[in-house]
């Protein structure tokens, strides 16, 4: 299985969780030239942009790991473009925004099996980072 379809499968895997756990899934695979967003959703009055990290067991690098400086950078910048130029089209409510990492990890081999998933609530924040939009 190549690296896009292990990704996918731990992305849906997060998105029923999430919904599980009482969220509304109002954007996936959300892209701009700076960056991008696994998934966007709402509970409550918070809207959460997760970052999907899929791993092998025993792989190297967690998740929370690989979503470096650079990377929670570019998450925010999209975010912040998401809640400037899409969102308020959406809903005129004004939502408190929450940054997360989901760790999945699957088995090995050709048709793998989610066998754990952690979501770290809060994982980064956007303190300071500033942008124009």
């Amino acid at each position: 299985m190549d690296k896009k379809h292990k990704g996918d499968l731990g992305e849906e895997f997060v998105c029923n969780e999430l919904v599980n756990r009482g969220h509304r899934i109002i954007g996936r695979n959300f892209r701009k030239p700076f960056g991008e967003i696994d998934i966007i959703s709402q509970i409550g009055n918070t809207i959460v942009f997760t970052e999907v990290k899929t791993r092998q067991r025993n792989s190297m690098v967690s998740g929370v790991e690989a979503v470096t400086a650079s990377k929670r950078k570019k998450i925010i910048l999209t975010a912040d473009f998401y809640l400037c130029n899409v969102y308020p089209g959406l809903n005129n409510k004004c939502l408190q925004p929450r940054y997360d990492i989901a760790e999945v990890t699957i088995t090995r081999g050709d048709a793998p099996a989610v066998v754990r998933m952690d979501i770290i609530e809060d994982a980064f924040t956007a303190d300071g980072i500033y942008t124009l939009y």
